[in-house]
């Protein structure tokens, strides 16, 4: 009997090594899409030129509209009939939500993009520590060191501990503008603990009231100091609605629906990465030495204090047999996901 030997040049798998199915490479792509989008809201912001609340109004007038195509298109119009405590939930998420744009928006133009979307995301140390005070979760001894290595980098990406950087005190507003971030971060922790007590709302109907509520709530802004010129302003401002509201809020979803959430944890550093190469590649505004080593220091300490991410990096995989790599890629094919998070027909 004729036996076959190894090809030279593919190599024999290593049964050590976790394969990556069809569904989470879809969800990786997805998840780096929606990152990527995101990535690129400050230049939305800077082009279009206008006040932090009549950006976030239109943000919310055309992600409201774009969110709502979606669930129709969807057959999901049903899951924004809130009420009672599902409602109350949503609405204050909403108000939350509203604050965490405009005070982003505004740090924007007082700080850089890069630096701006850096210490925003500081937020899940406000997730960790409000989560500790107010629902009594408890912190572990890592968790508490993994915090105060991303506060230290914090304070190094900042850039006021490097006198050369582009962020030292110098700078008008800068100081301000760092102080806006740091609440809007702490406002966009609110609304994840909401969201994470919330019952019976998903997410696609947290960001339509949100959306909803702002487009109502400051719709006195613009009308009462002026629409901005017919003109690429309104191109820009609509982008941020439509484009990083509306898709990049539904690529994020339907990767997320397909991952691990160490996987999440992972892929979410694809958004301020994204923004510091923008706002060096578009505006000449590179981040100096200090503080992208303290960028790497926040990511490396937010994803320690994560345990699930820890656990996915350690982990050693046990080797499939074959009769469940052919079960797995059979479950693959016949139940894929659709961008809608449901499930459909192969």
């Amino acid at each position: 009997m004729h036996t076959s030997t190894p090809s030279a040049v593919s190599p024999p798998p290593n049964p050590q090594l976790p394969r990556a199915s069809p569904r989470e490479r879809q969800g990786v792509l997805l998840m780096v899409a929606g990152g990527l989008l995101l990535g690129s809201i400050g230049g939305f912001v800077e082009e279009a030129g206008q006040d932090p609340l009549t950006t976030v109004w239109f943000r919310c007038a055309f992600g409201m509209l774009a969110l709502l195509a979606w669930d129709a298109a969807c057959g999901r119009l049903t899951e924004l009939r809130l009420r009672g405590t599902a409602l109350a939930a949503a609405l204050a998420a909403s108000v939350l939500m509203l604050a965490n744009w405009a005070l982003f928006f505004a740090a924007i133009t007082r700080t850089s993009i890069g630096v701006a979307t850096v210490v925003f995301h500081v937020q899940p140390l406000w997730v960790l520590a409000l989560g500790a005070w107010w629902l009594r979760e408890r912190v572990s001894w890592r968790q508490a060191g993994a915090a105060l290595a991303a506060l230290a980098g914090l304070a190094l990406a900042t850039g006021l501990l490097d006198a050369g950087g582009p962020g030292h005190l110098q700078q008008p507003g800068y100081l301000t503008g760092l102080a806006m971030c740091l609440g809007a971060s702490l406002c966009y922790a609110g609304v994840t603990l909401i969201a994470k007590q919330a019952r019976g709302v998903s997410s696609f109907a947290l960001a339509w009231w949100q959306c909803a509520l702002g487009t109502l709530a400051l719709l006195a802004w613009p009308v009462l100091h002026g629409w901005p010129a017919l003109g690429s302003s309104w191109a820009w401002l609509a982008g941020l609605g439509v484009i990083h509201t509306g898709l990049a809020y539904v690529l994020l979803y339907a990767g997320m629906a397909r991952l691990a959430t160490s996987r999440i944890a992972l892929l979410q550093f694809v958004y301020p990465a994204a923004a510091i190469v923008m706002d060096w590649a578009v505006y000449g505004r590179a981040l100096s030495v200090v503080q992208l080593m303290g960028v790497a220091l926040m990511a490396a300490a937010l994803t320690a204090a994560r345990p699930g991410v820890m656990r996915a990096f350690c982990a050693r995989p046990e080797p499939a047999s074959p009769a469940a790599e052919k079960q797995a890629i059979a479950h693959s094919t016949a139940s894929r996901q659709s961008p809608c998070g449901r499930r459909t027909g192969a």
